[in-house]
């Protein structure tokens, strides 16, 4: 049998990645959410969360001992060079427990969310990047509803991000974030057959 082909999926913060994702889990594709990984890998006990308190300090542990997420976000998005010291630590322990989840769930093709894909390097894991493009005006707005961050945070965070037109030059695919969820559906259901087509491909090279 030839390998799985790996699609990943990237964009912006908040240009609707995770639509896209569940779409494609609905058609049967086999989705593993690098942000649920990262979340793993700061649990109580995992070595990630002990380097970050070596790092940065217990003030960004919950009452619970659990990784105070929003604290800490809102710290490195403030200070260019501690955002570099927790992807450091972060991008190689997500990294790692990525490409194993990978070897494990198999499927005709997989569909891997990882928000920073190009920015970290993980692209070079992946067979296709797929792009959920969408006008910054319109993630502005969704952060600024869903996460509840003040103007000021979320510019910080849009503008740490790989710009919109880099983004878009290094896609193979494009998702318009910002359509209608149906005409979204209807993209996702079209990339999917392509996707289908593309992996009985690669499987027959052996």
């Amino acid at each position: 049998m030839g390998r799985v082909l790996r699609v990943g999926l990237t964009g912006g913060i908040a240009s609707g990645k995770s639509t896209v994702a569940g779409f494609f889990a609905r058609q049967g594709a086999t989705v593993i959410d690098t942000d649920a990984i990262a979340r793993e890998v700061v649990m109580p006990g995992a070595p990630a969360l002990g380097r970050l308190v070596a790092e940065f300090g217990a003030q960004f542990l919950d009452e619970r001992g659990e990784l105070n997420r929003r604290l800490l976000r809102a710290h490195v998005f403030a200070d260019a060079g501690a955002r570099a010291r927790l992807e450091a630590i972060l991008h190689p322990a997500i990294e790692q427990e990525t490409l194993r989840a990978c070897e494990s769930a198999g499927g005709p093709y997989q569909l891997i969310v990882v928000p920073l894909l190009l920015e970290s390097g993980f692209d070079r894991h992946v067979d296709r990047v797929l792009v959920v493009d969408c006008p910054q005006a319109v993630q502005r707005q969704r952060l600024l509803a869903r996460d509840a961050e003040d103007p000021e945070q979320a510019e910080r965070i849009l503008a740490a991000q790989l710009g919109r037109e880099a983004r878009l030059q290094r896609a193979h695919d494009v998702i318009d974030g910002g359509a209608s969820l149906e005409d979204v559906a209807r993209q996702v259901e079209r990339l999917h057959q392509q996707y289908l087509a593309m992996a009985s491909t690669l499987q027959a090279r052996g």
